[in-house]
């Protein structure tokens, strides 16, 4: 069964088998793989040891998005969100019930958000501190510029947290080049290519020993997190997702083995494969070629009777492939994930799958 989502994805073998050892957290070989792990994410945000930190948090993606906004964003700080899509939408979420001021930037669902309109909201606005950013929106699959606003921003005085949960290990970021970012958040289980259950926050040192006390909650504390790690040796503070963690190393080693850009590659090759193969069953996608990303494909749903997405999912589900059931869009679109280790060939297959799907629904012509 392959996994077509944006997450959790389709894992390799080796990947799989550290999955089935137990381990004991507190172990110091235990605590060697950890340290490695998040030295080898560190590296591949662009972070050095002397600068930046990669800090571990059970749970999803999420939860370290929510961590970085009450760590970082003063409890009388004012964070600006582009409004990209659902993703946006839930970071907007996070922040409110985390008790910051919010301030929305308006931004289409098929629109790239504009550097010039963001320093004009900062501009308009001294009193914003942060900027959050999301920078693969799966809700919609565009991906936007966010090295390019990360730099606007900062020039401006502002710092920045960037959700890179569905980018990171694809998409080109380097934290060197970016001092307003504070943090880039990520999960164990997109283009790392890892199982679920483990987030990650890159975040620069010195912001981190600056925002001692504004979190607000022991559990969602990366500063705490933070220093917790310098006096045990990069121990946990509670039980980890050990075996998540122990299979997300595997996983680094074949990213390295692949490379960045070699990935970021594969994965354009099977957007591109999945894009042109629906567009000949007659579907459309939801974005235009020049605004779709490569981690993730929407496809407008059938607007004719007998059409349900259920019962698509469902054809698929017996042909090999699981994709999400639900929509995500305003308008009904259905979600095929680009990433994970699946190939091009797996791609054309799902392809053909999909147009057998359809057919056996009851379709009116």
């Amino acid at each position: 069964m392959l996994l077509l989502t944006p997450g959790p994805v389709t894992t390799a073998d080796v990947v799989k088998q550290a999955l089935a050892q137990d381990y004991a957290p507190w172990d110091n070989d235990f605590r060697a793989i950890v340290r490695k792990l998040c030295a080898d994410i560190r590296e591949v945000a662009g972070g050095t040891p002397e600068t930046h930190v990669a800090l571990p948090l059970s749970g999803s993606g999420h939860f370290a998005l929510e961590a970085a906004v009450r760590t970082f964003v003063p409890a009388a700080g004012k964070i600006l969100i582009p409004q990209t899509g659902a993703y946006a939408a839930r970071l907007r979420r996070l922040a409110s019930e985390a008790g910051r001021t919010v301030v929305p930037l308006p931004v289409g669902s098929r629109e790239r958000t504009q550097a010039a309109a963001l320093a004009e909201a900062l501009c308009d606005d001294p009193r914003i501190t942060h900027v959050g950013l999301v920078y693969s929106e799966t809700g919609s699959g565009i991906c936007h510029d966010v090295p390019l606003l990360a730099q606007v921003a900062g020039g401006l005085g502002r710092r920045v947290i960037v959700d890179a949960v569905s980018a990171f290990g694809a998409l080109p970021l380097d934290v060197s080049d970016l001092p307003a970012v504070d943090a880039v958040v990520l999960t164990s289980n997109k283009c790392l290519e890892g199982p679920p259950g483990a987030a990650f926050a890159v975040c620069r040192i010195d912001r981190l020993e600056a925002s001692r006390g504004n979190a607000g909650s022991w559990s969602l504390d990366l500063a705490d997190i933070h220093e917790h790690g310098k006096t045990t040796n990069g121990g946990a503070r509670f039980t980890p997702p050990a075996p998540t963690l122990a299979a997300l190393s595997v996983a680094m080693d074949l990213h390295r083995q692949e490379g960045r850009a070699a990935r970021l590659a594969r994965y354009t090759v099977n957007q591109r494969t999945l894009y042109d193969g629906v567009r000949a069953l007659g579907l459309e996608p939801y974005l235009p070629t020049e605004l779709q990303g490569p981690i993730i494909v929407n496809v407008q749903a059938p607007t004719v009777p007998g059409w349900t997405l259920q019962g698509f999912v469902d054809g698929l589900k017996r042909r090999g492939f699981v994709i999400s059931n639900f929509y995500n869009t305003e308008e009904p679109t259905f979600r095929v994930g680009c990433i994970g280790a699946i190939t091009p060939d797996d791609m054309s297959r799902a392809v053909e799958a999909m147009g057998q799907a359809l057919s056996e629904l009851p379709i009116a012509a």
